[in-house]
């Protein structure tokens, strides 16, 4: 499991580790894995071209030094600074005696136009609100250039904790991050600017606490959430997900929704609704209802609202004492008092806009802060909530670690994506996972498969739900 820490935490952590190691050491650590990142990406160190900019902190000095190193390896390496009069003392000496040069920021756009490489050394982990004024037209040049950008620790102008973009920023091809990730470098906007992102030990990981602030499950960990068949198991032990869904004018949101809980491992699927017609025809094996949900028989937990239009059905579901997941046209006008207020999990899975809509805030909003408003919503409406999009969040009311989604492609932005993910979330559910366990599983197996059925390519709802067992069998592997 991936985690990431933040600021506060990590330079706690670094004071604490700082104490007991000789003056200058972390930063030669952090400078000596910089170094060895850049050699990797330039192949060839010897005869390279490397531009330094160097900003007043620790990031600077980290820069300076790695710059030095690449310096006493033949590299021609120049540096800019940004606050000559607040740049690190130390990393400075270390350049220039390796052979390193130091050059006026009007002289930044001819090394640059010639440069192999770009370090970008200019704002920390404590950086807000964007770049400077006399740092964004180095950040554009650099941008605009032939070279490969490296950052430290984090690309300049992006927030460390919430992965929010207020200003310029200097996008990078790699970030080499120091410790531990930082929220920033894992949620949407700011995880577009961190290109690849390459971790080096510095030896924090004792010093961190046991819980991180956010964290990105892997093969192992979604493996050893996955629900297994046993001997002794039938339909009723595997889970029955009952699902409230479609109508006449959207039957295929049912017939979708069925297929990710069929996918997803259910024993059974009792469908309510209007589109029962569509969805026996597509799956014979589901069991539906026209009545209402308290009489469609025994369920483990129901998934409510893809395609219902204005026929919502969502308090009767909310009222039961199973696992219930609320999704699309189920969110419309949700009353939270009647979320808290329930006794089992529930299971929000709005994408923006609809968080927007519970939040009562425009959606560029929520695309902004992504993180805060994951966090606002499970708080609000004392449920888990699963915040769809480029960077998928799963948040607990009780403000746990967030799980930051890392599976998944650009492709899935097709309709009916989002009603296959609320069917095999809830059939996780009604096998017996945990609303915060089935949300990032589900998120998790929907992105993988994603990439199967896209393959590079555009690809469909439909095309999603049956690639879901040849992610399941990857992920068992």
């Amino acid at each position: 499991m991936r985690t990431a820490y933040s600021v506060e935490t990590v330079r706690a952590a670094e004071r604490e580790l700082m104490a007991r190691l000789p003056e200058g050491a972390l930063m030669q650590r952090a400078a000596a894995g910089l170094a060895a990142a850049c050699a990797d990406l330039l192949g060839r160190v010897y005869g390279s071209r490397v531009v330094l900019l160097v900003g007043s902190g620790d990031n600077g000095g980290d820069a300076l030094y790695a710059g030095a190193r690449l310096a006493r390896r033949g590299a021609g390496v120049s540096a800019v600074l940004l606050a000559p009069e607040r740049t690190h003392g130390e990393g400075l000496t270390a350049l220039r005696r390796a052979g390193g040069r130091v050059v006026e920021p009007g002289a930044a756009e001819a090394l640059m136009h010639r440069a192999d490489l770009v370090i970008d050394g200019i704002v920390g982990i404590g950086g807000k609100g964007g770049l400077r004024p006399e740092a964004a037209p180095l950040a554009e040049l650099a941008a605009d250039a032939r070279a490969a950008v490296v950052a430290v620790d984090l690309p300049s102008g992006i927030e460390a904790d919430t992965g929010e973009v207020r200003g310029a920023a200097l996008p990078a091809d790699l970030t080499v991050t120091f410790g531990t990730h930082k929220p920033g470098l894992l949620i949407d906007p700011a995880r577009e600017y961190a290109g690849a992102v390459r971790l080096v030990d510095i030896g924090l990981r004792g010093a961190l606490p046991a819980e991180p602030d956010l964290e990105a499950l892997q093969h192992a960990d979604v493996a050893e959430l996955l629900p297994e068949p046993g001997a002794a198991s039938d339909k009723y032990r595997r889970g029955v997900v009952g699902v409230v869904a479609g109508s006449v004018r959207y039957p295929g949101a049912a017939v979708l929704a069925v297929a990710g809980a069929l996918h997803g491992g259910a024993g059974a699927v009792r469908y309510v609704g209007s589109a029962a017609e569509a969805v026996i025809a597509r799956f014979p094996e589901t069991l539906v209802s026209d009545g209402s949900p308290a009489k469609a028989g025994r369920v483990q937990a129901w998934v409510v609202g893809p395609g219902l239009g204005d026929s919502t059905g969502a308090d009767e579901v909310l009222a039961s004492d199973v696992p219930v997941l609320v999704d699309a046209d189920g969110l419309r006008g949700l009353d939270a008092d009647a979320v808290r207020a329930r006794r089992a999990p529930t299971l929000l899975t709005p994408h923006a806009g609809e968080a927007a809509a519970l939040l009562g805030v425009p959606r560029e909003r929520v695309e902004a802060a992504r993180l805060d408003s994951v966090r606002e919503l499970a708080a609000r409406y004392g449920a888990t909530v699963l915040l769809k999009g480029s960077t998928t969040l799963v948040a607990d009311a009780d403000r746990g670690p967030v799980r930051v989604n890392p599976t998944g492609t650009p492709w899935l932005a097709t309709a009916g994506s989002g009603d296959v993910l609320s069917g095999l979330a809830g059939a996780l559910l009604a096998a017996g996972l945990d609303a915060r366990d089935a949300g990032s599983v589900a998120a998790y197996l929907h992105g993988l498969a994603g990439r199967y059925a896209a393959d590079g390519a555009p690809l469909t709802a439909s095309g999603i739900a049956g690639a879901l067992p040849d992610a399941w069998r990857d992920v068992q592997r």
